[in-house]
């Protein structure tokens, strides 16, 4: 890896499940997913560059560090298995900062100075919305790794995909019916204040409402807030369920404070994962999240019936049961969402694949070739889980995990089915010129 860094219609729920049943072994035979196609002739030496938007420095750090680690083994991987249409994949890495302005600067790089094929691995989808516009106006395929709907909502353009990874809004759709028929009809929003949370905000709300569900009061916070305890009394009394969904370096910070603030007479709380990230369980001032719930992307302990597709996974990125460093029990990952990662790179390979992808002048193929894409089966190059990608919308829909804290882990108690998640479509990215 070379380090550059500073230091239309609608997806019917029954079409999609016959799709997932029936498309694997059609796909498979077609050889548009990862793994199954052989290699063609190879017609250069030279490497596939992708250039690795990474947050390793601002309120994403955490999170970057173990995308890294990710790609680093996902693309050994590939390159132990001969590459990509018998290239060797080379990664250009450059640190964003977690910054809107600095992302875009990044994509111009990557274009301009490295003469990368593609772009990739951007988390936060505040840098997404300020690098997506450039990345488009530069030709440059841009595959986030990311949770914002800010993809399928048609905000952005044709070269910006999302292939790896779930959105928010799908996420929501799931976590609604579950919360009502678990947990409690009454419900305070805890959120961060910018697009991801925003996305929370307006889509969750949405969802629990259709289950004839109410929120009592929607509290916004600065995604660099440090104390919060200010933040707690606008609870209203007769919550019955917290919905969190905070990010960034303080995050363990506000789950001590809220255990802090509510002592043994807590309500029903149901967590996203994203407010405990890289985040020990054990940690001294996290007792008080026993029993409570949280949305998890990819379960981080590995469960009674794990797959061996995960076990082939977990040990890739040097990952253990507990979800922590294999070199550092206390390095704990970023599971729910670094195997975008290992998935996307695995996506932008089938897709070079697919299109005879040769060089630059291929960018538009390979899209094509991605957006051709539907059902992805659960496998080594999809660990998370089977999936169905959507190429109008250029968003994938998967299976969502909710897991419950019970003896200091995270033990699985419901994934939801891929139908679950799905929306009607808001844009069709094919119908746009290149």
């Amino acid at each position: 890896m070379t380090d550059h860094s500073d230091k239309s219609p609608r997806l019917s729920r029954r079409s999609a499940i016959k799709t997932l049943a029936a498309g694997a072994g059609a796909v498979a035979a077609s050889g548009t997913l990862p793994g199954l196609m052989g290699y063609s002739q190879v017609h250069s030496a030279e490497p596939i560059r992708i250039g690795f938007q990474v947050h390793r420095t601002g309120i994403g750090a955490a999170y970057g560090r173990w995308y890294d680690r990710t790609t680093e083994a996902a693309v050994k991987r590939i390159n132990d298995a001969g590459g990509i249409n018998g290239r060797p994949i080379e990664i250009i890495a450059e640190d964003d900062g977690t910054d809107p302005k600095r992302g875009a600067e990044v994509v111009e790089k990557f274009a301009s100075q490295h003469k990368c094929d593609v772009s990739f691995g951007t988390l936060f989808s505040h840098v997404v919305f300020g690098s997506a516009p450039r990345a488009g106006e530069l030709k440059m395929p841009y595959f986030v790794v990311s949770e914002g709907h800010h993809v399928a909502s048609g905000k952005l353009n044709r070269y910006t995909l999302q292939p790896g990874i779930t959105d928010v809004k799908s996420q929501v759709e799931a976590m609604g019916p579950f919360i009502a028929e678990n947990l409690g009809k009454k419900v305070t929003m805890i959120y961060p204040d910018f697009a991801f949370g925003h996305d929370h905000r307006d889509y969750f709300s949405a969802a629990f409402e259709a289950q004839g569900g109410q929120i009592l009061e929607k509290i916004a916070i600065p995604p660099t807030e440090t104390s919060f305890t200010r933040y707690f009394p606008k609870i209203p009394r007769d919550t019955e369920v917290i919905y969190h969904v905070m990010v960034g370096p303080a995050v363990l910070t506000f789950v001590k404070e809220m255990g802090e603030f509510f002592g043994p007479s807590k309500p029903e709380i149901f967590g996203f994962i994203d407010s405990l990230e890289a985040v020990d369980l054990s940690s001294p001032g996290l007792e008080f999240l026993e029993g409570t719930y949280f949305w998890e992307g990819h379960p981080r302990y590995a469960q009674d019936d794990q797959s061996e597709f995960d076990a082939l996974y977990r040990d890739a990125v040097g990952v253990d049961a507990n979800g922590a460093s294999v070199s550092d029990a206390k390095d704990v990952s970023t599971y729910a969402h670094m195997f975008g990662c290992w998935e996307t790179l695995h996506v932008i390979k089938a897709g070079m694949e697919a299109s005879g992808y040769s060089g630059i002048a291929d960018r538009s193929k390979l899209i094509e070739a991605v957006e051709a894409m539907s059902a992805m089966p659960h496998s080594a190059e999809h660990p998370q889980g089977a999936k169905i990608f959507n190429g109008k919308t250029h968003q994938v829909f998967g299976h969502q995990y909710i897991s419950k804290v019970m003896d200091g882990k995270l033990k699985l108690v419901h994934t939801t089915s891929i139908e679950d998640t799905l929306y009607e479509d808001e844009v069709d990215y094919t119908q746009q010129s290149f």
